[in-house]
């Protein structure tokens, strides 16, 4: 899940090269933290937050096939 969201990402910001996730997993749950450059969290948010809520809505159903929580957390 990591590479997906970290690929996806690198394609909507300026800085790609500054985009890094960190993978937390837990027993039932797998936390994400995507950090992304000054300047591209817009990007990454999106209009009224729909481009966030649409990579938390693919993130889960890629965490639904392994059985488990994801949990995707953007940071600047």
């Amino acid at each position: 899940m990591k590479e997906f969201i970290e690929f996806v990402v690198k394609h909507l910001v300026d800085s790609p090269d500054e985009v890094k996730v960190n993978e937390i997993d837990g027993e039932r749950t797998v936390v994400l933290e995507l950090r992304v450059g000054e300047g591209d969290m817009g990007k990454v948010i999106g209009r009224h937050g729909q481009t966030a809520k649409s990579l938390r809505t693919l993130l889960a159903a890629a965490s639904a096939k392994n059985g488990k929580r994801a949990v995707l957390e953007i940071l600047e």
